[in-house]
Order: structure tokens, then sequence, then C-alpha cells
């Protein structure tokens, strides 16, 4: 897997460059419960059951190792005072834009860190190879459920299902990267994660490109949010799919005046393994 970015910011036992970290990456016992976040459509629902045959769900994985200084949180930017930028994509419901993401991504050498579903991975095989074969993969659970309200033995299923769905996939591994679908998430649910070697990602501006042009937005509009909320360590959330009802792609719409408009602010590209860096040994 081809990846882009410079040196990590934390390793196990670094504190990062001195950047602040905003409330939402407080230390364990502060992060407070959230109800769900609408940052996109819910993926269909599938007949399907989630997958079995996982490995026992309540056993961590042997030799897991996360920043002893990212556990317990959420966070919602990279730690830093330097004018970096991460692109990320969260893919659930369709792979529509994922041809034209993934275009201009290469075309302006660009990294990005994409938070796939197991049901995501299944439907859409091809793309997700894909993906995996230039991008940083993440796991975003199996069914996109609001992990709050279930219980820890299905949280737990949710991930290591995801997990291995993902990793046969995209022939990637998806740890150490998590993000909480909904952005619901309690200090329960961030333990299980971090359990189960991940740290949980959420995002600094939402492009809300998810709503459609039937839900007002336009491509102008979704860059006009990114860049509005530029700052040292941003991380962006966006989607890979189209609106269900109208079938608009507006995360790849604006993607390129994205790129170039926070190049012209002085920004550098990053992907997730800025924060985590290189999977260790």
């Amino acid at each position: 897997m081809a990846l882009a970015g410079s040196a990590a910011l934390t390793g196990c036992d670094g504190d990062g460059d001195g950047g602040a970290v905003p409330p939402a990456t407080t230390s364990p016992g502060t992060v407070p419960p959230t109800t769900p976040t609408s940052t996109e459509p819910a993926p269909p629902t599938s007949p399907k059951p989630a997958p079995t045959g996982s490995p026992n769900p309540t056993v961590a994985p042997a030799g897991c190792r996360i920043p002893a200084n990212l556990r317990g949180k959420d966070l919602d930017r990279i730690p830093t005072s330097r004018k970096i930028v991460a692109l990320t994509f969260d893919a659930g419901a369709n792979a529509d834009a994922v041809p034209s993401i993934l275009r201009t991504l290469a075309a302006e050498n660009v990294p990005g860190t994409f938070f796939l579903t197991g049901r995501f991975v299944e439907d859409f095989p091809a793309e997700s190879r894909q993906i995996g074969d230039g991008y940083v993969v993440g796991n975003h659970t199996v069914t996109h459920p609001d992990l709050t309200t279930l219980s820890d033995a299905k949280v737990r299923a949710e991930i290591v299902n995801a997990e291995r769905a993902i990793r046969a996939a995209t022939g990637e591994d998806p740890r150490r990267y998590f993000r909480f679908p909904l952005g619901a998430r309690d200090e329960r649910t961030i333990e299980i994660v971090n359990a189960r070697c991940y740290v949980a990602f959420r995002w600094t501006v939402d492009s809300l490109g998810w709503q459609g042009t039937s839900g007002g937005m336009s491509a102008a509009k979704v860059a006009s949010r990114v860049l509005d909320a530029a700052t040292p360590g941003e991380i962006v959330l966006m989607h890979v799919g189209s609106h269900p009802e109208d079938g608009s792609t507006l995360d790849a719409d604006a993607l390129p005046r994205i790129i170039d408009g926070l190049r012209d602010r002085g920004y550098q590209f990053v992907s997730l393994t800025e924060v985590l860096g290189p999977e260790p040994d």
C-alpha cells in the first residue's frame, strides 16, 4: 500500500509537537456521551446477517499496541501547530463517487484515509480493493449502527467482523484506525475500540456533501465549508457515495476545489498515519 505523509506526531510515549488538543480529545473519563450526529444517510438495510466465524470478539488481538496518550479519545483534529490537513472518506452506502475521488487524489498526489464498513466491502469488492491498493483504510463497523445502543459483545462483534471483511477485501489490516458510525460514542465504546487495537478518529469539519443538492448543498458550498474551517491538523469528513435520491456526488465534485484552496492557504496533506506512524513490526 502506498502511503503519503511525513513522520508521526505521536509515538507510543510521545505527546506530539506541542499543538493544542481540543476538548473532544481530552483524557479518559472526560469524553461526553453523544447522540448520533446526522453525518450521512444510513446505508440500506440488508437482510444478510453480520458475518460469522470471526475471531473471538472478547479477546484482544495479540501484539496490540496503540499510543497510550491516545487511549480514551475520539480525535477531532491532528494535534499539531503545522499547517497540515487529513482528507478522510467514509464508505457505507454505495461506491458511486469512488472512481472520481481516486482519480483526483492520484492526479494531485494527495493521500487520503478511507473508513469502510463490512457491508461496503462485501457489496463493492473491486472498489474496496482499489482503495486498499493506494490508501490507508480504517474500520467503520459492519452495519453502521449506533454503537452506544449495543451490548459490549455486539460492539466487539461489529468491530471484529468488519476488520475481517475489510482485510479480506482490501488486503490491508484496518487496525489502528476507527470511526464511530453517526459520530455516536461514549467512554464505554471508546474503551472497547481501544481494546481492539484502534484509535478513534472523529473530524474537524463535516463537508455536508452527503446532504446532496436536494438538501440545499452544492459543490461550492461543500468546498467553502472545508476551506472556512481550515486549521492546523484539520480532519475533513467526506463520503464516497452518491445521494440516494438526487444522485449527486458533491464531495467528489468539490474535491479538486478543496485541494487547490487548501494549498493556496499553505496547507499540506497527510494521511492519519501522521498521528500513529507506521504499523509496528
